[in-house]
Formats: C-alpha cells, structure tokens, sequence
C-alpha cells in the first residue's frame, strides 16, 4: 500500500457560541494557531460568531488559508466571517457538509453544538460506509465530549456499533497529537476503494 500523504487541509466543526467556560475559547484559539503554525489550511462554516470565529482568526493571525462554507440562508444569521481568504457560498447544509468533504483532508471537532454533532455525524457515517478515506477525530476539552464517548461505547456494547467502526474516531485532548495521529493515518484495508 502507498503511504498516505499527510493532511493539508483540516476542516473544524466547532459551535457558533463561545460556551460556558473559558477554557473552549481557549482550545479554538490554540487550534486555529497550531494550524497555521504547521502550514495547514482551514476550512469552517464561515461563520463569524462563538468558537468558529475564534478558531477563524487565529488561523488567519498565523498566516493560514482559511475557506469558509456557508449557505446563503445563514449568511446574515450566522454572521459570514468578513476576513476569510476565500467564502464559499452554497445552497443549503446538505451542501455545505458535502464541499467541507471534498476540501478538507481531514476533520477535527472542537467543542460545539447540535450542528457539530451533525457534520461530525455524517463524515463519521460516510467513512463506516466506506464513502469517504479521510481521518476524524475530536479534541476532547474539559471532558466535553466524553458523555458521547461513552454514548458510542455503549452502543458497541448493546450491538449497535461495530468496535472498528468506534475506532474511526480518533479522540485526543492535546490537538497537536491530534494532528501527529492524522499524519500516521492510513484507512483500513476495506476502505481501499474509498473517495479520497
């Protein structure tokens, strides 16, 4: 098998609100400058408000490419990021995830809210299906995400899950070793025939 190229182009899903404690701003502002610090590109919602602003701008600061997907409908509702190098305006959300996909080469959430679990979702759905060869992963602040950790063991355990497909998420609380994970990646066996 041919060694995987490493990722170029990380695509965050993370909230349109700050969150409760200070600590998430924190983590969005550290990833959106570790991307940057390592020659990434970023791709967002495009939105301006709450933790994908905070991410936006600190990977802008760094000196990163930073695209922004957004649909029409929320580009006034979401408040589009003025400052991004390029917007990409789409239909609807079922586009928007779609052109997230085919830009990004890898996925990272961040702390967030139902429109999170949604992208998380599906790019997690799609990689079980064998659609999509692309690593995923969450950075896993002040415990976050750990009640959905435990959501998804308990549905291996009730037989819902397959234990390898539970292994397509790549959970870390330091997003640098995040990252080195993304590097070392290669999709398993069965995905060989998968979209890249």
């Amino acid at each position: 098998m041919t060694k995987r190229a490493p990722p170029q182009r990380i695509c965050v899903f993370c909230g349109a609100r700050d969150g409760a404690s200070p600590a998430y701003v924190a983590a969005a502002r550290a990833f959106g400058a570790l991307v940057a610090a390592r020659g990434l590109g970023l791709v967002t919602g495009g939105g301006a408000l709450g933790l994908m602003g905070v991410v936006t701008d600190a990977a802008l600061a760094g000196g990163a490419e930073v695209i922004g997907v957004i649909p029409g409908s929320l580009v006034e509702r979401e408040v589009a990021h003025a400052r991004l190098t390029e917007r990409v305006v789409v239909r609807d959300m079922f586009e928007r995830k779609g052109t997230m996909m085919e830009l990004a080469d890898a996925f990272v959430a961040l702390p967030g809210g139902m429109g999170t679990l949604d992208e998380l979702s599906e790019v997690l759905t799609w990689t079980q299906l064998g659609l999509l060869a692309k690593p995923c992963g969450l950075v896993n602040v002040n415990d976050y995400w750990s009640p959905l950790l435990a959501m998804l063991d308990h549905a291996v355990t009730e037989g819902f899950l397959a234990p390898e497909h539970r292994a397509l998420l790549h959970v870390e609380t330091d997003a640098a070793r995040l990252l080195d994970r993304f590097d070392a990646w290669q999709p398993p066996r069965a995905f060989a025939g998968s979209r890249a």
